[in-house]
């Protein structure tokens, strides 16, 4: 399992480097690394910027399936995943992303927004 805390995205790149080498690592489909990191990103970006706080990130790979786990360390307001948001929305757009990349196999509770993504696409 990869753990790390991030509250600049600056530096986000620099933390996910270790995630993807221990997936690519582990043998994992190169476009189910890609997704990975891609969902990533959003759900830490999504933190940074909405809550104000830094992202805590937890990532596994566990009998075929990545699970990548975001919460903020400091959890305001209820978190949910929207339907379709419009093209020109200001928000909604990543977790869409993730809900679709991850076929719908996304999970809100307790302030913990978690995604299992298959490893072998």
């Amino acid at each position: 399992m990869i753990t790390f805390e991030i509250d600049d995205i600056s530096e986000m790149n620099a933390e996910l480097f270790r995630f993807i080498n221990y997936l690519e690592g582990s043998g994992v489909n190169a476009d189910a690394v890609f997704d990975s990191r891609l969902v990533s990103c959003e759900l830490i970006t999504n933190v940074i910027r909405h809550c104000g706080c830094s992202a805590l990130f937890s990532g596994m790979l566990t009998d075929g399936e990545i699970t990548i786990t975001v919460r903020a360390s400091s959890p305001t307001g209820e978190i949910s995943v929207p339907d379709l948001p419009e093209v020109l929305a200001e928000s909604g757009r990543g977790l869409y992303i993730v809900n679709a990349l991850s076929g719908g196999n996304v999970k809100i509770k307790g302030g913990n927004v978690t995604v299992k993504i298959s490893a072998n696409k």
